[in-house]
């Protein structure tokens, strides 16, 4: 996957598990179930995602929209006094 990703130009971010907790419940140290529960209420999602690794995925998504590239590039823009990208 991060060969692909190579080839492709695609920008390669890595998260630490509790820095994608830190982003999905608010605690560097949750639990799995705080985990689910919280990516579920923070996507909408009438159950609770499943199988784990489908879970794990999304919560890394979630992190990266709060802590990844872009996000950084708002919150620069905002610093700047100009209109978010």
């Amino acid at each position: 996957m991060l060969l692909a990703a190579a080839h492709a130009d695609c920008p390669v971010v890595q998260y630490k598990p509790a820095e994608v907790k830190q982003a999905v419940v608010g605690m560097g140290n949750a639990a799995k179930r705080q985990m689910r529960y919280m990516t579920k209420t923070l996507l909408g999602l009438s159950e609770l995602p499943h199988p784990d690794d489908a879970a794990d995925g999304l919560a890394v998504a979630i992190c990266h929209l709060h802590r990844g590239p872009s996000q950084k590039r708002i919150e620069r823009a905002l610093q700047a006094g100009g209109p978010a990208p």
